[in-house]
């Protein structure tokens, strides 16, 4: 490891904030999608309820 990062892990966690610079520096398991596919499936989505709330009205 080096010293860049045994400094970094071992740097006491800020005062101000609770701690959430440390949170976020953190990669987590999980799905990782790109930005554009995100928005890209909630265009979709909202064109999806549009098209169907014309066909289909309440």
């Amino acid at each position: 490891m080096s010293a860049g990062r045994r400094r970094r892990r071992e740097a006491p966690m800020p005062a101000t904030g609770a701690g959430l610079l440390r949170f976020f520096e953190e990669e987590g398991r999980g799905l990782k999608l790109r930005p554009e596919i995100v928005l890209i499936a909630g265009i979709a989505l909202i064109a999806g309820v549009v098209v169907l709330s014309k066909f289909f009205p309440v």
